[in-house]
């Protein structure tokens, strides 16, 4: 199963700021393990919502809003996607991510399940899907 660790934003992340080498030093530790334990699938640190947008739907209308947002709490700085056996282990992945600020300072980071086509009823419109090879 497939599990996306979400790294939240910070108002330090949305000013730009990039970590500190000793923080890069402890991703790369634990990514690096991660690997070895072929449990790393992607990871990535974004860049601030002021180089983003959003698209907002409404009936058939789609209108771009550009960033910076402003709700802090509710923006991602960054990912890592891991392949786990289940909630237990991922768990214990999770448990062990370094500290997304720093060690010693408040941080927070959800993980979350992704659906995988088999979360699906059979359908052409899965298939396509699959014959993409994307949707796990």
């Amino acid at each position: 199963m497939r599990y996306l660790i979400i790294v939240k934003a910070t108002a330090e992340s949305e000013a730009g700021a990039l970590p500190e080498d000793s923080l890069i030093a402890s991703m790369a530790t634990f990514h690096e393990e991660l690997a070895r334990a072929g449990a790393l699938l992607d990871a990535s640190g974004l860049m601030p919502s002021s180089a983003g947008w959003r698209i907002r739907y409404e009936g058939e209308r789609r209108t771009v809003i550009d960033g910076p947002f402003t709700e802090t709490k509710e923006l991602i700085a960054g990912y890592t996607l891991i392949q786990a056996r289940g909630h237990e282990e991922a768990l214990e992945w999770t448990r062990r991510f370094p500290n997304p600020r720093g060690e010693g300072l408040t941080a927070e980071i959800e993980v979350r399940p992704l659906h995988g086509l088999e979360d699906f009823p059979p359908s052409a419109a899965v298939e396509r899907f699959r014959s993409l090879g994307v949707g796990g």
